[in-house]
């Protein structure tokens, strides 16, 4: 990367890198996420005056310090992000971009397949000025094929719902589909995003060439899948909703307890017969063993409303410790505040409070993952629309105060 760096201070393994976010809501800005809590520089851009008017303010909400309210998931998501504003429209825009593209390693954008490139952004452009960039685009339906579906637009439950998952996720007809929660398609995608990202940077570091990585957000969801296409071409199987059971073998469930609920898994043997040991009946007998996976059968049938009056006979608590003691693995459905107090969550420090240039005092999820020489952090909260415009065009591509005001006079940034 060229030029100096925004990071006031060096951490993790990503210092040095340079990315520009231009993506909105979450799928790419949460790939430069991961990113900022590694120590990457990260500059997000957003549009002159508003701001990325969706996820400010989608869902729920958290008082600002100048009397307004911020949404919890930027608070969470937009820390250690340089913010400017820009206006890629305008030629004066384009030609800013361009040099911020200059000094940068990767820009990530989420948009309809040819926006920029409507702007004079198009990847041979930004190539040309920088041959080693990383361009990654984040879209619905990918940057080619069938020209109907380029057009269309895409969010995380529409992403499920076409790239496979919504069909399978939740409880057989006549209950619906349901989504994964909370946006779990646009996270699949960001964090593939990411890892692809990060791949083409080795790459243009050892080859000097960058290129441009073409991810179809229904593609990454489709992608974990598992062996559904493979049931399908080879064995003519449509994999349907199964509720929470898995396909073949038991028990692996969700199950009431006399004061909540748990979930626990038995897959080998030994955890099964175990499991068979703790609810009184005698893993050795033909039938228990058949009960395994013979799910439908009597037998089957038997030993799931067995182990379920077993186990609403008890505290999540008991539960939970009885079987783990057994090595079955067990736990309780976490709540929020289930996290919050787990002793678990706090010896490993998992939540943790920072300073919000908005909101003040915050505290929420941490870094993750872990890395032993080189850890990641958070140096600053989020920030207001604009706040680095001139640590961003002043600093780092040099733009006086007067030619500053000009811009923003005429909303170019």
């Amino acid at each position: 990367m060229a030029g100096k760096t925004l990071v006031p201070e060096t951490f993790g393994p990503l210092q040095g890198l340079r990315f520009l976010s231009t993506g909105t809501l979450i799928a790419a800005p949460f790939a430069c996420s991961l990113a900022a809590d590694l120590g990457a520089d990260v500059i997000q851009f957003e549009r002159p005056g508003a701001g990325d008017t969706g996820w400010r303010t989608i869902g729920l909400m958290v008082p600002m310090r100048d009397g307004g309210k911020i949404s919890t998931t930027w608070v969470q998501e937009r820390r250690n992000f340089f913010c400017v504003t820009l206006d890629f429209s305008k030629p004066r825009g384009r030609d800013l971009f361009l040099k911020l593209a200059e000094q940068a390693d990767v820009w990530i954008e989420s948009s309809k397949p040819g926006t920029y490139a409507r702007w004079g952004l198009d990847d041979e452009t930004v190539h040309a000025i920088n041959p080693r960039l990383v361009i990654t685009h984040v879209s619905g339906y990918g940057q080619s094929g069938d020209p109907e579906y380029a057009r269309r637009t895409s969010y995380d439950i529409v992403g499920q719902a076409f790239g496979g998952t919504l069909y399978q996720t939740g409880f057989p007809d006549p209950s619906p589909p349901s989504r994964a929660a909370p946006w779990v398609g646009d996270y699949l995608t960001a964090y593939m995003g990411f890892g692809a990202s990060l791949a083409a940077v080795i790459h243009a570091r050892t080859t000097g060439k960058g290129q441009s990585i073409d991810l179809a957000q229904f593609e990454a969801i489709h992608r974990v899948l598992g062996g559904t296409m493979v049931e399908y071409f080879q064995l003519g199987i449509v994999r349907e909703r199964s509720g929470n059971r898995a396909l073949g073998f038991q028990p692996f469930n969700t199950f009431q307890c006399s004061d909540g609920w748990v979930v626990l898994g038995a897959l080998g043997g030994p955890h099964y017969d175990n499991v068979c040991r703790i609810i009184g009946l005698d893993p050795a007998e033909p039938r228990w063993q058949n009960a395994r996976t013979a799910l439908e059968s009597i037998e089957g049938i038997e030993f799931d409303a067995i182990l379920r009056g077993w186990v609403s006979e008890r505290t999540v608590s008991e539960v939970v410790a009885t079987l783990n003691a057994k090595s079955i693995p067990c736990s309780r459905i976490m709540s929020s505040k289930d996290c919050a107090e787990d002793p678990q969550y706090r010896a490993r420090g998992v939540h943790v409070e920072w300073f919000d240039e908005q909101a003040g005092p915050v505290k929420g999820i941490g870094v993750v993952p872990r890395f032993s020489l080189t850890p990641g952090k958070i140096f600053r909260g989020s920030v207001g629309v604009g706040y680095d415009n001139e640590r961003v065009y002043g600093d780092l591509l040099g733009i006086q105060r007067s030619e500053l005001d000009e811009l923003r006079a005429d909303k170019v940034i």
